[in-house]
């Protein structure tokens, strides 16, 4: 049998799929790509955006139709948002939400069903364990699932009711997988979850993890995945600055807007000061931190001004690139009833800009690089040669007829070219 995982979404995402392809190889099917044929398709979709619905659906009429005859499981955050349009679509036998969908194959079945099976439960509150490890993929790094949920409440975000409550992963469990994870040659494990920093056990933190995992043999590598500016304890930057420690210097912070009233429509917990001084901060005590940031841009009542406060807050901050997404009305939120939405034209202007920006910021970043001394950790072929990452994330490039593979090696870096540096090999 023959069986395809279509991806759409998070890191978080990712990480579930790749347990899924572990258990699916286990169970003796043979993984393909999508876009060959097979017996069984799972499609583990986004929600966050309207986009992010429009693509899912994509995805499923995409496979549907070049796989009339297979069985296909629609899993994840649009199911369980929108259990009922998705059982809807022709072709799809299998519905199930984020609460059980690691449990997809013990509902997999030799034949289509007739009508749609639905499981789109309530979701639990209470830690959890993950049975099994991941597979790893074609590169060196890993996502490593610590930590589900999140209570935020932004105005504008429906990850609450696709996700659940703030729950975490036990301790024991999580090191089990990575432990797993670097016997397998991973090097570099990323930490997921909807708000990592949020991770609560027994007792143990977020600065617990890191500190387990560093001592896990043969891992040399620790990021953090995208973490809330409340969750970041000290603890994290000392570590970050300590180069015996495998938390690597690179923070990924959801800043959303540099404009105060628009955090507060947004429902955000912080004042652009507050987020501004942490940032001060961290660069000043870390200084190879790398330090990106997501960005909305067009929220309900955002004017030309407002947007304006957030340009010369990303200009002038220590932020080194950004994620920018258009604002996306989603149902059910107080946002998408809000007064003020900014013209679609606008919208599409504000965005170019702000990625402009943080190309601008990125370029500023690699040129405080250059000539310096990093430790790339090879990935795969490029070109006539090799790319791979530096510990606070700069992709290099180096041309090289070695085989770096898995490889961790010194490089001098020389010319900024978009998003990666040029390299040469010690």
């Amino acid at each position: 049998m023959r069986a395809s995982i279509i991806t759409l979404g998070c890191r978080l995402n990712q990480a579930e799929s790749a347990l899924l392809h572990a258990r699916l190889h286990d169970a003796g099917y043979t993984l393909v790509p999508h876009g060959e044929p097979a017996d069984l398709g799972i499609i583990n979709t986004c929600t966050v955006t309207a986009e992010a619905d429009a693509k899912s659906r994509k995805m499923i009429r995409s496979f549907i139709r070049q796989n009339p005859g297979a069985f296909v499981a629609v899993i994840g955050c649009m199911s369980q948002l929108h259990a009922q349009q998705v059982a809807q679509m022709p072709g799809v036998d299998l519905v199930m939400g984020t609460a059980n969908k690691l449990d997809v194959l013990r509902h997999v079945g030799p034949h289509k069903n007739s009508v749609p099976a639905l499981f789109c439960n309530g979701l639990p509150a209470d830690d959890f364990e993950i049975e099994g490890c991941p597979t790893p993929g074609p590169t060196t790094r890993a996502n490593l699932k610590i930590q589900e949920g999140c209570d935020g409440m932004c105005t504008y975000c429906v990850v609450p009711f696709a996700r659940g409550k703030p729950r975490s992963r036990h301790m024991l469990n999580l090191i089990d997988e990575a432990r797993a994870l670097s016997s397998r040659g991973v090097k570099e494990i990323v930490l997921t979850g909807i708000n990592v920093g949020a991770y609560a056990w027994r007792g143990a933190t977020i600065v617990d993890v890191v500190d387990a995992l560093n001592s896990v043999d043969g891992l040399a590598r620790v990021r953090m995945s995208s973490i809330e500016l409340s969750t970041i304890p000290r603890g994290l930057l000392d570590r970050m600055n300590d180069p015996r420690h495998v938390l690597v210097p690179f923070l990924h912070i959801p800043l959303q807007s540099g404009c105060d009233t628009t955090l507060r429509a947004m429902g955000r917990t912080y004042t652009a000061r507050k987020f501004a001084a942490f940032l001060d901060t961290a660069h000043a005590d870390v200084p190879q931190l790398c330090i990106g940031a997501d960005v909305i841009v067009g929220f309900p009542g955002e004017t030309p001004d407002h947007f304006d406060e957030t340009c010369r807050f990303v200009l002038e901050s220590p932020i080194d690139y950004a994620h920018v997404f258009r604002f996306s009305p989603r149902h059910g939120t107080p946002a998408a009833l809000m007064p003020g939405r900014v013209d679609p034209h606008e919208l599409s202007r504000r965005s170019v800009r702000m990625r402009e920006i943080s190309s601008e910021k990125r370029a500023q970043f690699h040129q405080r690089h250059q000539g310096h001394r990093m430790d790339v950790l090879f990935e795969q072929k490029s070109g006539g040669g090799w790319a791979g990452y530096t510990p606070n994330y700069i992709r290099v490039a180096v041309a090289s007829t070695r085989d770096l593979e898995n490889r961790i090696v010194p490089v001098v870096l020389r010319e900024s070219r978009g998003a990666t540096m040029t390299g040469v090999l010690e």
